[in-house]
């Protein structure tokens, strides 16, 4: 039998909704096949479906042309991975129940380069300077604060000066910064989808999901073309963003944050998890927190998660120069600001009383700050570097 013609099966099996992970390793075992188990007859399909889902099986099948899908991939512009291909993703593929056929739009190779182990920190070192990829997962919450969303693209930029390629899943708040951060930083980043790759959700971040398939990294879902988010689509495609990755970083997210779920499918399989500490008076710090206090790493740089994974990156060595160097001050007064700032974001206000300087000439300093890119302004009137 072809390879191909085999791997077209498991295609067909993908688009029934009725098989995932589980059953499809059942009608393996039973019939050896996916060519088998789809030519299988109804009565013994019912050995491993039972009756009603053999029933809808049997009439899917019927009306279903796996060439008509296959070449709608093709028009489409979207390839697939079965976990019996060399190039699926190794650390996936050690998870329980990993996608058995998995969607890609956009750069493929991305995905190729992942490492063979990455828990393994000899693997990383060897990893270095090579083609080779090291994947991290950044997750939080869809409802960020100013706070939030600041730690989330400092530690993405920094992150991908080290080497890392960005995982997370295009929700709007957090995931949505660190694709855009990774994006607009060099890097490359993949978004895992609730939904088949050929949708968008939600459509509000359309523009990035472009600028990802257009050259940027890819979309990856185990949904067929087509298909639309559902509830408990969400969870299932946050267990493919943990599998992915080395570890997965939770920047901010309530209690109850799905973030959190992430972070739990993390740990169950033997991934690291980082957490960044927050204000405590704020709601959406207490999962990070709750993490922590159950073992994350708190992580307040990208050094820290540099350190926790045992990498020395060429790139990452020139990380803190690098942040040193970024701005050259041309008088005492942005020396000044950069000082008042490097801690916290100020208020205008707070600038000049701290400051002792005259509020006309504070805002003329900060006015050539911002526009040299040394400040950024905040809503509110505040400012931060």
């Amino acid at each position: 039998m072809l390879e191909n013609e085999e791997r077209n099966y498991w295609l067909g099996f993908s688009v029934f909704s009725g098989v995932g992970p589980i059953k499809f390793k059942k009608l393996l075992a039973q019939f050896g096949s996916a060519k088998d188990a789809w030519e299988a007859a109804k009565t013994d399909l019912e050995k491993v479906l039972r009756e009603k889902l053999a029933e809808k099986f049997d009439q899917f099948r019927n009306a279903f042309s796996i060439s008509d899908y296959a070449r709608r991939l093709l028009r489409e512009g979207v390839s697939f991975i079965i976990t019996r291909d060399r190039d699926y993703p190794k650390l996936l593929s050690k998870i329980k129940n990993p996608p058995f056929v998995l969607y890609i739009r956009g750069d493929k190779e991305i995905l190729l380069r992942q490492l063979t182990d990455q828990n393994d920190p000899s693997t990383l070192r060897q990893a270095q300077g090579s083609g080779q990829a090291k994947y991290i997962a950044v997750v939080g919450t869809r409802r960020t604060t100013q706070y939030g969303r600041e730690v989330t693209a400092i530690l993405t930029q920094e992150l991908v000066a080290a080497g890392f390629i960005i995982v997370s899943g295009l929700a709007i708040g957090i995931d949505a910064i660190s694709h855009k951060t990774a994006i607009e930083n060099g890097g490359a980043t993949i978004a895992v989808l609730g939904c088949g790759v050929d949708c968008c959700y939600p459509l509000t971040n359309q523009s990035i999901y472009n600028s990802i398939v257009s050259g940027n990294g890819c979309v990856v879902s185990e949904y067929p073309l087509g298909q639309r988010p559902s509830r408990g689509s969400f969870p299932a495609r946050n267990r493919i963003i943990a599998g992915l990755s080395l570890g997965v970083l939770v920047t901010e997210g309530a209690e109850d944050s799905g973030s959190l779920i992430t972070a739990d499918y993390a740990l169950s399989f033997g991934r690291r998890v980082f957490a960044v500490p927050g204000p405590i008076t704020s709601s959406l710090s207490k999962g990070p927190y709750k993490l922590i206090a159950k073992g994350a790493k708190l992580v307040t740089s990208g050094q820290d998660i540099l350190r926790e994974l045992k990498i020395t990156n060429l790139k990452s060595q020139t990380l803190n120069k690098s942040q040193n160097t970024k701005f050259k001050t041309e008088s005492k007064e942005e020396q000044k600001i950069l000082d008042l700032l490097r801690n916290e974001p100020l208020h205008f206000d707070e600038i000049v009383r701290r400051s002792g300087l005259d509020s006309q000439k504070i805002g003329s300093v900060l006015s050539f700050m911002e526009i040299r890119g040394m400040v950024k302004g905040l809503d509110g009137g505040a400012y931060s570097i």
